[in-house]
């Protein structure tokens, strides 16, 4: 027999990833659900959140559930935010590009699982104003150890791929550091306060204090965490076309969300931002992931 009539086509696997994508992504709403809420994403079962009934697995499934239940629980009635199936119709799009970009490989469930860390990132900071450290930091432990590993086992030198990642979530958190940390030292040298301190007169804070390092005025410092992150799967290059892209997208987004909203002084996260700059240097063919 001939053994390409074996080999799976590119059809078959995009749809295999298709379905496993709407899995995950139903799994991302538990967590970007229950994350910021300092919940077990492991257990009770999923519950509605107004009601708190269970959800028996028949309604449950991706997508289909949804509409199945014209977008309501089927218990008290209760919206089902837009949230749930967008997520999963966009992890299974994601999972499904991915797949029929670099096919049938190991370097396939890196990118879905990187992309998969974007998602929950980018839709916890657009709804909470925070990235937790669990996606942030976990992402940024799991990249420097499974990158350079997925990397020699496509052929690359160990070392090699292991100070391409290392650079990377150096650069990359180093790099959104020191523009925050600028931008914020020259709002204290204008004599501007940080809107998250109390009062009318809170004082600015000294090089002795965290928040001096740490914090800055419309960037929080959990985008320095996600960018590192993103660097150690990206490499140095994939972090400036990362940041140069997620500006472009972050400008893009704050004037829907001007025009939506109405009110052009409104804060939002760059986390989306940069999760989707990020993105477009997975689904691009690029040089500086996993090659």
């Amino acid at each position: 027999m001939n053994p390409a009539a074996l080999a799976p086509s590119a059809v078959n696997v995009g749809a295999v990833a298709f379905l496993f994508g709407l899995v995950v992504g139903s799994f991302l709403n538990v967590v970007v659900h229950r994350l910021p809420r300092g919940e077990s994403i492991v257990w009770p079962g999923s519950r509605c959140p107004a009601c708190s009934r269970p959800i028996r697995p028949y309604e449950n499934i991706p997508l289909v559930s949804y509409l199945l239940l014209s977008g309501k629980c089927r218990g008290c009635g209760a919206p089902i935010s837009l949230r749930y199936p967008a997520i999963e119709l966009l992890t299974a799009v994601l999972f499904a590009a991915i797949a029929l970009e670099t096919g049938l490989r190991i370097e396939t469930v890196l990118r879905c699982g990187f992309a998969a860390l974007l998602v929950a990132a980018a839709a916890i900071d657009a709804e909470h104003r925070i990235i937790p450290d669990e996606i942030s930091l976990g992402g940024l432990a799991a990249g420097l150890a499974l990158v350079p590993i997925i990397e020699t086992l496509e052929g690359a030198a160990y070392l090699s791929a292991l100070l391409r990642s290392f650079w990377g979530a150096l650069l990359g958190g180093g790099l959104l550091w020191s523009v925050g940390f600028a931008h914020a030292r020259l709002s204290t040298a204008l004599g501007r306060t940080f809107e998250h301190w109390p009062g009318e007169g809170a004082s600015l804070p000294g090089p002795g204090s965290l928040d001096y390092w740490t914090w800055f005025p419309g960037l929080g410092f959990g985008d320095v965490k996600l960018l590192a992150m993103i660097g150690a799967f990206v490499g140095p290059a994939g972090v400036i076309e990362t940041l140069l892209a997620a500006s472009i997208a972050g400008l893009a987004l704050g004037i829907v969300s001007a025009l939506v909203t109405h009110r052009w002084n409104s804060p939002f996260g760059f986390g989306p931002a940069l999760a989707l700059g990020a993105l477009l240097v997975v689904l691009v063919p690029h040089p500086s992931l996993l090659h």
